[in-house]
């Protein structure tokens, strides 16, 4: 019997729907073993790593929150190394996987539907006369490969990240939604966006000049201008919901990467009106080395998940060697 695992953080800010949307219905799905994984409040790694542990070979997982539950979800996918197949439904802030993968608009009781898709349809086989089994093309629910990004630090493997990374000043910025303050204001459905871009917006005012997100670095051999502020390489759809990637995770060599100083107002806006109204004004690229001038400190972000980075020498960004199965709608 094919089993589906459903991954949750009970401590998000939309738990409730997720109990209501996904938890609820999955117990009328006949025939199938449906496992959950309650993301335990210790840390990404732990998480991670326990999770790749009761992964079995023709998996479903479910991710159902946000871009940080989606980041365990992929992450231990890929390190169980495991022949799993991973979805991922938007019940976070910005939900950037889910709207890579053409979930951004499942809601609602229409989650049940999306459940016997990925399970269900997925799963069908129809006998054939010499006793092998084959797909029903009517019933098969399309899959594609994801080609994720892999961080290196200092040499050795970081992380996946499915969709983008961002160093330096954007980075920081997502440390604000790790305040109790502004997670209790995102369990509340009213204004949820509104609170989130004019939190971001504060932060931003008051921090922009406050001190050096990213020391002195050189990008690929060529040194960059000493006031640059952020990096971003985009592998998904979208960063931060609004603004536009392009189709690089299905591209096993290749993505895009945006160099700026977003510490001045008008770069950002500029920046912004281009991301939004057409896509990141990113150059393509296949693979990148940021290497610091001096040992240095900075903050990286992978989908939402903020990390501070201590007394290191060099990032390196480049595509993941092993795709990821993935449902796409």
């Amino acid at each position: 019997m094919k089993r589906i695992l459903i991954v949750y953080n009970p401590r998000s800010s939309r738990y409730a729907e997720v109990e209501r949307d996904v938890l609820t219905p999955a117990r009328d799905l006949k025939g199938y073993i449906i496992g959950k994984y309650e993301v335990k409040p210790t840390n990404l790694d732990d998480n991670i790593a326990t999770l790749s542990k009761l992964l079995k070979n023709g998996d479903i997982v479910i991710s159902a929150g946000g871009d940080a539950t989606g980041v365990i979800s992929a992450n231990a996918i890929l390190k169980s190394k495991k022949d799993v197949t991973l979805s991922a439904l938007p019940f976070g802030n910005f939900n950037d996987l889910a709207r890579t993968l053409g979930n951004k608009n499942v809601v609602g009781n229409g989650l049940l539907r999306v459940f016997r898709s990925a399970a269900a349809r997925e799963l069908a086989r129809s006998p054939r006369g010499d006793g092998r089994e084959r797909r029903d093309p009517k019933k098969a629910i399309p899959t594609t490969n994801l080609y994720p990004l892999e961080i290196w630090v200092d040499g050795k493997f970081f992380r996946y990240a499915t969709c983008y990374v961002t160093i330096g000043m954007t980075a920081a910025a997502v440390h604000l939604y790790d305040q109790p303050k502004m997670r209790k204001a995102l369990k509340t459905n009213f204004g949820r966006k509104i609170t989130s871009y004019t939190a971001l917006t504060s932060w931003y005012f008051k921090h922009r000049h406050k001190k050096v997100f990213l020391p002195e670095f050189t990008l690929n051999g060529v040194k960059q201008h000493k006031k640059t502020s952020d990096y971003a390489a985009v592998n998904g759809r979208s960063m931060a919901r609004v603004m536009k990637g392009g189709d690089d995770f299905l591209k096993p060599s290749v993505f895009h990467h945006e160099t700026d100083r977003l510490t001045s107002f008008w770069r950002l806006a500029k920046l912004m009106l281009k991301s939004i109204f057409h896509r990141i004004p990113g150059t393509e690229t296949t693979g990148d080395i940021l290497e610091f001038i001096k040992p240095a400190t900075t903050e990286l972000q992978a989908e939402g998940e903020h990390t501070v980075l201590k007394n290191i020498n060099k990032i390196e960004i480049r595509k993941g060697t092993t795709c990821l199965k993935v449902i796409t709608n």
